[in-house]
């Protein structure tokens, strides 16, 4: 399992923050789980709504649960609700089966870490997440 440093979790929370500052973005709440589905690093913008950081946790263990990211849970849904409920039912915590939650990945296609956003629409907390990914030099799977 490749390592997240703690410096290198909050680079990528603090570089999806900053484009959502940029496109002028709803309040966001942020969480970087390493490979292993620990927690690195939580932040919530001021203004964030309650519930973002539970939310935005379930995004980020769906990416990992599946090894991918969220956005091909949602696409799963319509298609597969059974699958979506059973794997829903075993995942500690829950998932959210919405955009938003993506994997970063190393150049060997590892899974370092995923990011969970929430706050905004789906499509724009996964931007801001593919932009924190991207600014920690990774690779992002948003699971399109």
């Amino acid at each position: 399992m490749a390592k997240l440093s703690l410096s290198r979790a909050n680079k990528m929370i603090n570089k999806a923050f900053a484009h959502a500052a940029e496109k002028q973005y709803k309040p966001l709440a942020c969480v970087i789980m390493d490979a292993g589905g620990n927690i690195k690093a939580f932040k919530s913008q001021d203004g964030a709504s309650n519930g973002r950081f539970d939310v935005a946790s379930g995004k980020a263990r769906g990416a990992l649960a599946v090894g991918t990211g969220s956005r091909w849970l949602d696409a799963q849904a319509a298609s597969r609700p059974h699958f979506l409920a059973g794997l829903a039912s075993v995942i500690e915590g829950g998932i959210v089966p919405v955009a938003g939650g993506v994997l970063a990945k190393d150049a060997n296609g590892n899974i370092v870490a995923a990011i969970g956003i929430s706050g905004d629409t789906s499509d724009a907390d996964e931007a801001c997440a593919i932009a924190g990914v991207e600014a920690a030099n990774l690779s992002a799977d948003t699971g399109a």
